[in-house]
């Protein structure tokens, strides 16, 4: 591992992000926050424990419930990148097949 990446895996931190949420929520734990942000409990538990990531989609619907900017959100969680890479393949429409599409 680079020493990039290794600083940032010592300051990401989800758990941070989940109790923010909790607090800003006026939750009582982390079965309230699932039912808040309407994703199934093994989600957080997995996101607290590091087996999964915080997902763009989730980030949003975090982002809805909160009302805390993305760019607040991500700050929270110790993710500070400036950019990211796409792929030239993303966000290019995919190549139509030769039949008509009709009848």
């Amino acid at each position: 591992m680079t020493e990039p990446a290794q600083e940032a895996q010592k300051t990401y931190d989800p758990n941070r992000l989940l109790d923010a949420l909790i607090e800003k929520l006026n939750l009582k734990n982390d079965a309230a926050l699932s039912r808040a942000l309407e994703v199934a409990p093994p989600v957080i538990s997995k996101i607290r424990h590091r087996r999964l990531p915080v997902g763009a989609s989730l980030l949003i619907r975090m982002h809805e419930v909160s009302n805390l900017s993305i760019r607040e959100l991500r700050d929270l969680m110790g993710d500070r990148r400036s950019k990211y890479r796409i792929s030239e393949v993303d966000g290019k429409p995919k190549a139509q097949s030769g039949g008509d599409g009709g009848s």
